[in-house]
This record gives structure tokens, C-alpha cells and sequence, in this order.
């Protein structure tokens, strides 16, 4: 009996990755593209199938090997990294990538799980990742300057720059070991944003004073419910780089537009079916928020000289609004100095300016949970529900023919941060 010769072996499996993940992306690109332009509801054509999960395997193990051979490098020019594969593999070893900071140069912290998990924090910087305290429970950043906020042992600490001079510490009571859904820290370091499911606070020197839900809210509610009577769902806030407005939302409510001490100045109703993220432009001139349901959802935007008095009904066409996107169901975001870049449900992040042109695309995989921006605005890091960190170069082309997306973006590496590995993988 003859044996296939080991380098023949390997030609042919790096033959049909790469030829396969090839025709995938160039067919997904092709069905994108077509539905964009003509309307989803004219596309006749099939859905287009990425048959290598029978690879998977074979394909982890060399990339394990790569990593402990110092030659990752080779391998991925090779075996360009795809997500549609690994997904049987995703329900035991993914975890969420959340809370995504820069830094600065090429240095970003960020930690894995969500606010009901025991998560864990990191420092990646170039491709280097450090593991930070394991005390830390969340990480925010200000919205303008370096100001970090780091919460852990009940404290929510605040800092000029990261590893710097203390600014404040705020010992929680009310809100002691509740999980932390977001933290943001205001620009002097002086006032923290607390988003957790248990109530939206603002938290000072004057202790943990609840914004949202608003007290009426609950009102009459049923005493037998308890604690679960008051949890929220897709709570979300955000603070405006100014810190000038705050707005607050959850699946039950409109978001709120809120001045620095919590009063409510304006409502925002959804447009889609629930509440579920908000976030300000750079300079502070828009409000976008976004209502989603199921995988998909609308996105409005409010000029800055509508947050005093805002009213915009719920599910109705209006002037007072201009209509970003309506498609994505955001789970996180970011504005860059000429556009928003959001992540939603089906792993795509999405570039869309002021008036809701759309500016690029580029696929990455699972829900995305978390991203971060550095300064110059040429380097951008987005976490996924897959375990995977991504590290992008912004308008340098793709690096591969396996590329999902029009967005010319560069992918510098991914880490495949998974539960039950004995290290993080680069590819």
C-alpha cells in the first residue's frame, strides 16, 4: 500500500483551504454587493457556502504548532484565517472580548467576559499580551484625555493615564459585587458612568446615585418579583465626549438624554422594537441610537440642538431624526473623527458618517462586543462573542484574497483568546 508523501499531503491541504476560503469570500463579497445595490428581496442567487469545517482540526493543531515554532507568519500566508470553520468549536471556547481601550502607540487593555462572568484583563501591546490583576471587574476610559477607570474589590478607582497619578477612589456600597456592564469614567477623573443590569448610576464623592431607571418606573411593581423585578435588559449609556449630556436606555424604556447630574432634558423613542446602544460623534454635534429586533435593527441620529426637549415618538417617521442605518442590530461602536464604526449581530463592522452613507464594511465573525480606535485613527481593535481580538490597519488593502468586506483594511494579526487553551493563539 502507498503513502501519500507528507509534502504532497500538506500541498493538498493548504490547496483546499485556500482555494475554497477563496471562492467563499468572493461569493459572499459578490452577494453583498449585489444586495446593496438591488435590494435584498431581488437576489435570487444562493447562499454561499464555506466548506471546510471538515479542516478545522487539522488547521487548529498547525496553528498551534506555528505559534510554538515561531512561524505564524508563514502559516498565515498559507492558511488565511477564516471564522465560518471554527464555529462548531465556538459553544465550549469562545468567551466575549469586552471593555477595549487604547493606550497609546500600539497598546490597547481590554478584558474577556461579560458582566455575569468572572472575567479576566489584559494588556496587549504590539503582539504581546500581559494579564493584568485578577481583582479587576471592568476597565473604562474618559471620553476625552487618558483618565482610566478600573474597578475591582468594590472600589472603582480613577487615574491620570494608565498606571497614573490616583485621581479618585470610590468605595461602592449599594452596587458592591454587582457586575459591571460599562464603566466611563468623566473627564476629570472626579465622576464615573456606571452601566450595570441592576441600574444605571453616576458615582461621585457623594456616593451611588441612580439615573435610570427613573423611580416612577417601578413604581407599583410587584413585591414578589424581588431583585428580578428590577433587572434590565440591553442596558446601555452613553456619555458625551463634552461630558456635557449622558443618555440612558434599556429594553423596556426610550432612552433618555440626561444633563451631568441626571435629569432627564429629552427622550429618544425607537425606531425598531428595543432600545439597545447610544452613542456620540466625536465633536458632540450628534446623537445616534439604536433599537433592534431579533438580528437586525434602525439607527437614528439627533443634531446636538434637539438634545434640550428632545421628543421623538417611537416608530414614527419624523424630521427630527435622520435614519443612519436600518439593518444592524449594534452591540458596540465607536465614533472616528469622519464616520461611526459599529459592530453588530452578525459579526460585521460597519463604517456610516453624519448622514448615512455608508463608507465600508468589513467582516470579521460573531457578534461584536468591544473595539477601540487609536488616536492617529489608523489602527483599530475589535473583540468579538468568538474569543477572537482583532487588529486591523485601516485603508492599507487587504492582506488576502479571503478578505469579507470592501473596506481595504489590513489585518495585522488575530488572538484567539479561548476557555481551555493552555495560551492565547496568534494567527
Amino acid at each position: 500500500m502507498w503513502n501519500v508523501p507528507e509534502k504532497e499531503e500538506n500541498e493538498d491541504l493548504r490547496k483546499e483551504w485556500f482555494e475554497k476560503g477563496e471562492k467563499y469570500a468572493v461569493a459572499v463579497n459578490e452577494m453583498v454587493e449585489f444586495g446593496e445595490k438591488n435590494g435584498w428581496e431581488n437576489w435570487q442567487g444562493q447562499e454561499p457556502e464555506d466548506k471546510r469545517e471538515h479542516l478545522t482540526t487539522e488547521i487548529l493543531q498547525r496553528l498551534r504548532t506555528a505559534n510554538l515554532n515561531n512561524s505564524v507568519s508563514d502559516f498565515r500566508e498559507q492558511f488565511p484565517p477564516a471564522h465560518v470553520p471554527f464555529i462548531p468549536l465556538l459553544e465550549k471556547k469562545a468567551q466575549s472580548i469586552e471593555q477595549l481601550h487604547f493606550i497609546d502607540a500600539e497598546k490597547i487593555v481590554f478584558l474577556t467576559g461579560t458582566s455575569y462572568q468572572k472575567r479576566k484583563a489584559y494588556l496587549l501591546e504590539n503582539d504581546t499580551i500581559t494579564e493584568l490583576d485578577e481583582k479587576i471587574d471592568a476597565i473604562g476610559k474618559s471620553k476625552q484625555g487618558t483618565v482610566f477607570a478600573i474597578a475591582a474589590a468594590g472600589k472603582i478607582s480613577t487615574f491620570d493615564g494608565w498606571e497614573g497619578t490616583l485621581i479618585h477612589e470610590f468605595t461602592l456600597t449599594e452596587m458592591a459585587g454587582i457586575g459591571i456592564t460599562d464603566l466611563v469614567p468623566f473627564n476629570d477623573g472626579k465622576k464615573v458612568l456606571l452601566v450595570t443590569s441592576e441600574g444605571i448610576y453616576l458615582v461621585s464623592e457623594d456616593g451611588e446615585k441612580k439615573i435610570h431607571p427613573v423611580p416612577e418606573a417601578n413604581e407599583g411593581e410587584d413585591e414578589e418579583d424581588g431583585d428580578n423585578g428590577s433587572e434590565l435588559s440591553m442596558e446601555n449609556a452613553a456619555l458625551s465626549n463634552n461630558n456635557r449630556y449622558i443618555v440612558v436606555g434599556d429594553q423596556d424604556t426610550d432612552h433618555r438624554i440626561l444633563d451631568p447630574d441626571g435629569n432627564t432634558v429629552g427622550t429618544v423613542g425607537p425606531q425598531s422594537s428595543y432600545p439597545h446602544f447610544c452613542l456620540f460623534s466625536k465633536d458632540d454635534d450628534q446623537l445616534i441610537t439604536n433599537s433592534c429586533h431579533f438580528y437586525n435593527g434602525i439607527t437614528i441620529g439627533i443634531d446636538s440642538d434637539k438634545y434640550m426637549g428632545a421628543a421623538v415618538e417611537a416608530y414614527t417617521e419624523s424630521e427630527e431624526y435622520t435614519l443612519i442605518d436600518e439593518e444592524m442590530r449594534v452591540y458596540a461602536g465607536l465614533a472616528s473623527s469622519d464616520y461611526y464604526i459599529l459592530g453588530d449581530a452578525y459579526g460585521y463592522i460597519k463604517a456610516v458618517d453624519k448622514q448615512g452613507n455608508r463608507m465600508w464594511r468589513h467582516f470579521l465573525g460573531s457578534t461584536i462586543s468591544g473595539m477601540t480606535i487609536s488616536d492617529d485613527g489608523q489602527t483599530l481593535w475589535v473583540g468579538s462573542s468568538s474569543g477572537m481580538l482583532h487588529k486591523l490597519k485601516l485603508s492599507q488593502g487587504h492582506r488576502d484574497t479571503h478578505t469579507i468586506g470592501n473596506g481595504q483594511h489590513y489585518e495585522e494579526f488575530r488572538l484567539l483568546i479561548w476557555k481551555e487553551e493552555p495560551q492565547i493563539w496568534k494567527w
